[in-house]
């Protein structure tokens, strides 16, 4: 058993209890993220902080709103980043009420 007096770190643990799984996930992060490929780094970035915020995940969007900014993305891009996630969160809320929502209101109740 891992002693977490000596370890409090979450990060650290997890890649203590599966470490072969947590160095290939730290491999396939770095090669999406690393360099520019077909998109460069400030849009994959600018991807990250959306997703992040549909996803709600609170370091992702620290981290990846940081390496955005340090990737040359400007507060309007950010704030345009921003208003296309609550775009689409909102139109999954619109889709999905109409899909499955709404029929549940033309049923009888009998």
């Amino acid at each position: 058993m891992t002693d977490t007096t000596k370890t409090t770190d979450g990060r650290a643990l997890l890649a203590e209890g599966a470490a072969d799984m947590s160095r290939a996930f730290g491999e396939f992060n770095a090669a999406v993220f690393g360099g520019d490929t077909a998109l460069d780094r400030k849009t994959k970035e600018l991807l990250a902080v959306a997703v992040a915020l549909t996803t709600q995940c609170p370091g992702c969007l620290r981290g990846h709103s940081a390496a955005a900014v340090a990737a040359g993305a400007t507060q309007q891009e950010l704030a345009e980043t921003v208003h296309v996630a609550a775009a689409l969160r909102a139109g999954g809320a619109m889709y999905h009420g109409g899909a499955y929502v709404m029929p549940h209101s033309h049923r009888s109740s009998s």
